[in-house]
């Protein structure tokens, strides 16, 4: 069974940092896209950044290229978004998916989902 559990969410003023982690169980992923995506209160699910754990090939939405960070762990199947310089419009429950094949920039292509960790930036 597929498995996607993130964490590392949280409280964090306006210009600070959080790393958020996704560890996945189940199967071999190593042929597989990860991505983070977001959702805010009354919003629809948009995609933040993916990564291709075949070669690290990095995506990242325009709101957060400069700011946020996706990374491979050194653990197989693991990976962290990082985020910097955050604002309060980055308020978000962020979600971990995971997909085969190409590279997917829309959130509803992604094959399984983990339940969210919820990232709070007040100003």
């Amino acid at each position: 069974q597929v498995q996607l559990i993130e964490s590392g969410g949280g409280l964090v003023q306006a210009g600070g940092s959080l790393r958020l982690s996704c560890a996945a169980s189940g199967r071999t992923f190593s042929s597989y896209i990860m991505a983070w995506v977001r959702q805010a209160p009354g919003k629809e699910r948009e995609f933040v950044a993916a990564i291709r754990l075949s070669d690290g090939s990095i995506y990242y939405a325009d709101s957060v290229k400069g700011r946020f960070t996706i990374s491979r762990g050194n653990a197989k199947n693991t990976v962290y978004l990082h985020l910097n310089s955050l604002k309060p419009e980055d308020t978000a429950v962020y979600y971990c998916g995971a997909a085969q094949g190409p590279v997917r920039l829309t959130p509803s292509e992604y094959e399984y989902w983990g339940q969210g960790t919820q990232v709070t930036v007040s100003s």
